[in-house]
């Protein structure tokens, strides 16, 4: 009951927005996202928490942290072993930290099936540090199991990247009866803040169409940023740096400072 106070306290007095990115398709630009928006939020003067949530570590890398060398990540979190404030480690960025993620992660799924509160573990962890933060940004695997369950209970919004591509919209009727359900069943007040479109080049029909079509599919909720293709939004991760300091010139990086500006704007509707 603690914990619920606490969270609807939060809420209330809206202090920080915490949102998960979430596609169960792969290779979409989660983690691409989660680095680069995170970022962009930061160097426009937002306090910004990332969770890397996803066992491939990508978000992690993507921030120049050394996977090998961590003793504890969010992996030790959801286990109950650590707090967030135990394994938060800071980046370039001065307003932003990240919660690291190795490949320990992979056992999470497996060893919470049958632990108490298996599905708020990760609410439970975020509660007391998101008042810290503008924004909590959790980045979720290519699934919708338990790691993504607990992203989706402790958030309030999420956010599908979904690439402008032919399969754009397969598999985003099981994610909206996913998100769905945890609405029911665990988080009133979880809703879709936004669809953003990523490896976009509008010079192709095929992407037209795809925007047009998923338009159709979400016609309150696309982001009228899109994030185009990009060399050196690709490159930016072996140097395990955000676009913005790699090459704050850069296509993709301007439009991820393009995108949150969009989404400090946006007024949450819980």
């Amino acid at each position: 009951m603690r914990v619920e106070r606490c969270r609807f306290a939060h809420r209330k007095q809206r202090l920080s927005r915490i949102i998960a990115l979430v596609n169960q398709k792969g290779g979409v630009g989660k983690s691409t996202t989660a680095v680069n928006l995170g970022a962009a939020l930061a160097a426009q003067g937002s306090r910004v928490l990332v969770i890397d949530s996803d066992p491939q570590g990508n978000t992690t890398t993507g921030f120049g942290i050394e996977k090998h060398g961590l003793q504890r990540d969010i992996y030790n979190v959801l286990m109950q072993e650590a707090t967030i404030d135990d394994v938060a480690q800071r980046t370039e960025l001065e307003k932003l930290m990240l919660v690291p993620a190795t490949i320990n992660l992979a056992g999470a799924e497996i060893e919470l099936v049958s632990a108490l509160s298996r599905e708020t573990r990760m609410r439970q962890a975020v509660v007391p540090v998101a008042a810290r933060y503008d924004f909590v940004l959790i980045d979720c695997p290519p699934s919708l199991g338990l790691l993504t369950i607990n992203a989706l209970t402790a958030a309030e919004e999420i956010i599908i990247p979904v690439q402008a591509e032919y399969y754009a919209l397969e598999g985003l009727s099981q994610l909206t009866a996913v998100v769905r359900r945890v609405r029911e069943a665990l988080n009133p007040t979880l809703h879709v803040s936004g669809v953003l479109v990523t490896m976009f080049d509008g010079r192709t029909r095929l992407a037209m169409e795809v925007l047009d079509e998923l338009e159709r599919f979400f016609p309150q909720q696309m982001f009228k940023t899109q994030i185009p293709r990009n060399v050196r939004l690709s490159e930016a991760p072996s140097f395990g740096k955000p676009v913005i300091l790699f090459d704050v010139k850069s296509r993709g990086s301007q439009a991820y400072l393009s995108l949150a500006r969009e989404l400090v704007e946006t007024r949450v509707h819980a």
